[in-house]
């Protein structure tokens, strides 16, 4: 990630500044940079972009629709609040998209994935909850709780959707490595991204400054990519 390279070469720098100083300074000044490039908007923008811009979003679609799969994603259980409101912002944006897409083809069953972490409860069982206070009712719904990440997701699934429709419900940015888990299982899935982190261009000159959200877009863009050399290594 670019900031773990940042602190690694503040930490060289810091090493050497007693015994060469000179040396020392270009590892600073090297660290610099590599934080102003990966925090500009306009680098994080063209790192994610290539990424999200692979699929199209999710439309209706002529034939009946089997099953809506939600990837997992994150959450915090608080039970003295809605569990809408107890979803991270990525598990929220993937189940709306999988609401949208209800809304489309409510013939749909729905599945909801991913375990718990260190929470007490797991992400397919909190996510399932905020669907039904949305109005989608539970007989609608199946739970996958035990995948602990996007491959084992897929082939614990995949069983249900050989020779079905479905769409694929995650992050934009995650679709790629996703589909592509699917489809090493013999399925046939119907991207459908959400949470796209590249709307398109701003001409504000005061939002192409360096900032803490670029640097989170262009961390998100290096994991994704990592994610897919591990996976074409997996092969």
């Amino acid at each position: 990630m670019p900031i773990n390279i940042v602190l690694i070469l503040l930490f060289i720098a810091i090493v050497l500044f007693k015994y060469h100083q000179k040396l020392s300074r270009g590892f600073l000044i090297l660290g610099f940079m590599v934080l102003l490039i990966t925090s500009t908007p306009f680098i994080s923008d063209n790192f994610i972009k290539p990424i999200e811009s692979q699929y199209r979003t999710f439309n209706k679609q002529d034939a009946t629709l089997d099953y809506i799969v939600i990837l997992g994603c994150g959450h915090t259980t608080n039970n003295k609040l809605p569990a809408l409101t107890q979803l991270q912002t990525c598990s929220l944006q993937r189940l709306i998209e999988a609401f949208r897409i209800f809304q489309l083809h409510p013939e749909a069953t729905i599945i909801t994935s991913g375990y718990g972490g260190g929470d007490v409860e797991s992400n397919a069982v909190k996510v399932k909850d905020a669907a039904i206070s949305l109005g989608i009712p539970e007989a609608k719904i199946i739970t996958q709780s035990s995948p602990k990440d996007t491959e084992e997701e897929a082939i614990l699934i995949a069983p249900l959707l050989i020779n079905k429709k479905f769409a694929l419900v995650t992050n934009a940015n995650h679709m790629p490595r996703a589909a592509q888990y699917f489809i090493n299982q013999n399925t046939a899935p119907i991207p459908a991204p959400t949470g796209y982190f590249y709307k398109g261009s701003n001409d504000n000159f005061l939002e192409e400054l360096p900032r803490s959200t670029a640097l989170n877009q262009t961390s998100v863009a290096w994991y994704e990519k990592l994610g897919q050399f591990v996976q074409w290594l997996k092969r």
